[in-house]
């Protein structure tokens, strides 16, 4: 007797699997595809039309899911017609009608197949339109198959930086075979920009590497590049070639910028300034004051810094490949603002200057250059912290830059480091009892205070000092109100926290603490209320710079005066900035970079009580916003900041001599840093050590 179904155990259940399903409905699909049966898409490529279903493409493409899903926004309901017409580029990586319809037959039928000549246009397709799986598998075909002959081509695809690993590969390999690669007809038809770099002594030159000329020389063209008209500029980059020397500051000049009469005005820098009169050049750099050529310099760098690289590699800025092709003649391959370039680079020693005037006797200068007193000078460029980060705490703790917590794109941390200029090297600190970010820190006693802050979620009242005799952090009264992006300072004995944010607005309390009863006491409130300020103490006051309100950003200057318990504006600073460093030294106050709300900024301004004016300072190297600041000695250093691309774990510092920002120290402080002679190893290696952008004035690195 058969069972009845309606008297069976409702726990009973049936099922099925289909494996062949998804095969079969896919074949369904793309033979609606073929017959355009319930087709709802066109597609316009070129002179082609391809159809398809809208969920199906969508499904496949994050582009056009986000093209189709703004169609529906706009055309509600029954608005949109039952087939859309979409019109893809008509240049560019969707022209090619035949690699956007393989990849729409790679939808419908989960396969892709096409001949190595065919790769490279499917590849930008899929890039275009974030199709990111077959990407992959398009550039692990490309990998396999790389060579010397077709790398420049591969390295040269517009989507190529969207791949991160892939463009690594690529670089990794150029620079692995540039010496075969510069042989190649595909390397030999780039644009090619010719250099020539005026050296002062032969030891100069032989002690100066293909890769560090290199990495000078893009840096030289980075800081000329004209943003409203970079055909012009390219253009005329290759008309002529261009005479270069190393300034006083360790960036590349160009000779016809030096002054007339000066003693490197040679007879071939008189030569050059006359050919440049006539040709059409790029912009000029000319920097604040005259920067001339003076004892050779060498760059060097410790070779335990290679594995301490830049978090970011700007891959439109960059040396791929350098080649030794002659005496003193080098040659690379340039990513410069994404346009592969030859770089023909050759050291030229300025002969005029250590030529014999007319007498038996060898002239002083000469007499020098064979002497031992006119070997180079070596700079070291200065260590890199162990990760990027900005809005950390900062400050002099015992002669050496302390860098506390921070932000590092994913979370507010807690660990601590050292650097010391002497040594030029970094060392890892007892970490903090919390994580913290958007703080600040002070130096009372002996101690270091960490005051407020936020931990990644919430803004922070607790406050912890460091004793160094225990040697670790121990949680002290925390602060009246929680707040994050203070300004911290220490005045009299006293700590200082001004301003803030507490989630909803820039504040305007103020309070002070004293070591001696560990309480905070409220003094009187900000005139105006500001988070991000620069805030620092000067001749017996306290002075807030800048920062923001709940939405602008500020260029108020307050002034606190202690024996009063007042506040009062002095002159404002000339751009508003929030995120600044604020530091005094001799007597003079200085902001250092920021944001203006729109961009990180290189810029600072130097503030005299006497005068009691602000005046322009000079750029950093490399824009800085959430900056810390600290003197040491003679010495202004801004630490990490965001530059607007990458948090940064790179510093610098002021140099007094010069008034210039800079990224290397004499070799005498860094003697961890350099070989006691320098030799092939200690000449700095650019591949290694990836001082991208690390010479030039208000660039990003």
């Amino acid at each position: 007797m058969s069972p009845d179904l309606n008297g069976c155990d409702t726990g009973i259940m049936f099922v099925m699997e289909d494996e062949d399903h998804q095969t079969v409905l896919l074949n369904s699909l793309n033979m609606m595809r073929k017959s355009r049966t319930f087709c709802d898409v066109i597609l316009n490529v070129g002179n082609c039309e391809l159809h398809g279903h809208r969920a199906v493409l969508a499904s496949s493409s994050r582009f056009l899911m986000e093209m189709f899903s703004t169609d529906d926004e706009e055309k509600k309901g029954s608005q949109r017609e039952a087939i859309t017409t979409y019109a893809l580029n008509a240049t560019g990586p969707l022209s090619d009608c035949f690699a956007v319809e393989k990849l729409i037959e790679y939808t419908y039928t989960s396969r892709l197949e096409a001949n190595v000549y065919q790769v490279k246009s499917i590849f930008q397709a899929a890039c275009y339109l974030k199709m990111d799986r077959i990407a992959k598998e398009l550039a692990r075909f490309m990998l396999k198959y790389l060579n010397v002959d077709n790398c420049i081509e591969i390295r040269s695809l517009p989507c190529i930086s969207t791949n991160i690993s892939f463009i690594n590969q690529v670089n990794s390999f150029i620079s692995a075979h540039m010496k075969e690669i510069a042989e190649t007809s595909t390397f030999l038809s780039l644009p090619c920009i010719q250099i020539e770099i005026l050296s002062q002594t032969k030891q100069e030159m032989t002690l100066s590497t293909g890769d560090s000329v290199s990495q000078l020389v893009l840096d030289w063209i980075k800081r000329c590049y004209d943003e409203n008209e970079p055909a012009t500029f390219f253009n005329g980059l290759m008309e002529k070639t261009y005479m270069l020397y190393l300034a006083l500051d360790n960036i590349l000049q160009d000779c016809s910028e030096l002054p007339s009469g000066e003693l490197s005005d040679t007879e071939i820098v008189q030569d050059y300034k006359k050919l440049s009169k006539k040709t059409t050049s790029i912009p000029k750099t000319r920097r604040k004051g005259q920067i001339q050529p003076a004892k050779s310099r060498v760059l060097i760098c410790n070779r335990e810094m290679h594995e301490r690289r830049e978090s970011f590699i700007d891959s439109d800025w960059t040396i791929l490949g350098v080649t030794c092709v002659g005496e003193h003649t080098f040659s690379a391959l340039g990513s410069l603002k994404g346009q592969l370039c030859s770089l023909s680079i050759k050291l030229k020693l300025n002969i005029s200057m250590l030529s014999n005037p007319p007498s038996t006797q060898p002239s002083p200068l000469h007499s020098r250059a064979e002497s031992q007193e006119s070997l180079p000078d070596l700079y070291c460029a200065l260590a890199l912290m162990t990760s990027g980060k900005c809005a950390i705490g900062c400050a002099n703790f015992n002669n050496r830059l302390l860098v506390c917590g921070g932000y590092d794109r994913t979370e507010c941390i807690k660990n601590v480091e050292s650097y010391d200029p002497e040594q030029n090297v970094w060392e890892t600190f007892e970490p903090m009892c919390e994580a913290r970010g958007r703080f600040n820190i002070a130096v009372l006693n002996n101690k270091v205070y960490a005051v407020g802050g936020c931990n990644g979620t919430t803004e922070l009242s607790t406050v912890e000092c460091y004793d160094m005799i225990k040697r670790k952090w121990i949680p002290v009264t925390s602060l009246p109100l929680a707040r994050s992006n203070t300004g911290v300072c220490e005045l009299n004995g006293k700590i200082y926290c001004i301003g803030g944010w507490n989630g909803q607005v820039g504040i305007k309390q103020s309070d002070v603490y004293d070591p001696n009863t560990d309480k905070w006491t409220s003094i009187a409130p900000l005139q105006t209320g500001r988070n991000q300020a620069g805030v620092c103490a000067m001749n017996g006051k306290v002075y807030v710079v800048g920062g923001c309100d709940t939405w602008n950003c500020l260029n108020t200057v307050e002034c606190y005066d202690p024996e009063t318990n007042s506040w009062s504006f002095i002159k404002p600073i000339i751009t508003p900035r929030r995120g600044c460093g604020l530091a005094h030294i001799k007597g003079k106050l200085y902001v250092v970079g920021g944001s203006d709300g729109t961009q990180s900024l290189a810029t600072t301004e130097i503030y005299d009580p006497n005068e009691r004016i602000w005046i322009p300072g000079p750029n950093m190297i490399t824009p800085r916003a959430n900056v810390g600041v600290a003197v040491i000695g003679n010495r202004l250093y801004a630490v990490g900041g965001f530059s607007g691309k990458k948090f940064l774990n790179s510093i610098e510092f002021l140099d007094e001599s010069m008034d210039e920002w800079t990224r290397f120290s004499p070799r005498n402080n860094c003697s961890k840093s350099a070989s006691p002679l320098p030799t092939a190893d200690t000449v700095c290696n650019f591949n290694d050590c990836e001082f991208s952008n690390g010479f030039s004035n208000g660039i990003s690195d």
